[in-house]
């Protein structure tokens, strides 16, 4: 692991997941997540005591395995509070919660790994008086249940997975959306939003994120009119599933059938609660198909 600076007070580690460090003094810093399992908190540690530095919190923008796998072994080793905020909280504290959500009930052995179910643990909110009074809490719902980001006092703003790189886009198309509808208000308000900086988990930290905003913003209409193009006639989920799978070339698994698979239902609900597609239920199988004049 390697520490780079953003800002007087500000850093981040890159790596699959970047986190962020701010500095509150010259000995005690906040993590901003922290890393997706034991190891990456050993590291982290390891980084943190060659700076003669104390960990003082871990605050979580959002409850995803990879964002907070580091939490419970930092949390021994320091005994330091971790902050979070509304439904995140809850899977901090109980993790089993993610693979079930991705599921849709109780997850089998083979989604119960670290990749999406981190170890738990002890999790306040972010309006408990011991939180940091001089970052600024942005909300950045959608791509999970209620993500926040994270501002700094050097103005470097930390988004979370709101984005992701070009170059996952390309290779992956289809990533985790939640709230479909939330997740495009939160981009078209992100491209308003001024900082010096800005530190996407799964993208390079850059001063202007527009055009990758953009490019996002892209892929997900051309998921929607994908889907859409699927459901021309009557089809059920499994069958939509599969077409998408093929369409852009992607490899099914457990893994992806519990995340691309939930993905898709939010799609889904999102085109019922717009008008774009209609289901009903055809000899006990529930079916899709989109409207005439929907894209």
């Amino acid at each position: 692991m390697e520490i780079k600076q953003l800002g007087a007070n500000t850093f981040y580690v890159p790596g699959p997941t970047n986190i962020g460090l701010w500095r509150q003094n010259e000995t005690d810093v906040y993590l901003i997540d922290a890393g997706n399992d034991k190891d990456a908190g050993r590291k982290l540690k390891k980084l943190l005591d060659a700076h003669g530095w104390t960990l003082k919190g871990i605050l979580c923008t959002h409850s995803n395995a990879d964002h907070i796998g580091g939490n419970a072994y930092l949390q021994r080793q320091y005994g330091c509070p971790v902050f979070s905020a509304g439904m995140e909280k809850a899977f901090i504290s109980h993790p089993v919660l993610e693979p079930s959500l991705l599921y849709g009930g109780f997850p089998c052995k083979a989604l119960r790994h670290k990749f999406l179910m981190a170890k738990p643990s002890d999790v306040v909110d972010v309006s408990n008086p011991g939180f940091p009074k001089e970052i600024e809490i942005i909300a950045l719902p959608g791509h999970f249940l209620d993500m926040i980001g994270f501002r700094t006092p050097d103005d470097v703003l930390f988004v979370a997975d709101c984005l992701s790189s070009e170059e996952t886009l390309s290779k992956y198309k289809v990533g985790f959306i939640y709230d479909v509808k939330a997740y495009k208000e939160t981009l078209e308000q992100l491209k308003t939003v001024k900082a010096k900086w800005f530190v996407p988990s799964h993208a390079a930290p850059a001063a202007d994120l527009r055009s990758l905003i953009q490019c996002n913003l892209d892929v997900v209409q051309e998921i929607e009119t994908t889907l859409l193009d699927i459901l021309s006639d009557w089809t059920d989920f499994d069958e939509a599933l599969r077409c998408l799978f093929d369409t852009f070339g992607l490899v099914m698994s457990i893994e992806q059938y519990a995340l691309v698979g939930s993905t898709i239902r939010s799609y889904l609900a999102y085109f019922a609660d717009e008008g774009k597609a209609v289901y009903r239920f055809s000899k006990n199988r529930m079916e899709w198909k989109r409207h005439e004049g929907a894209r």
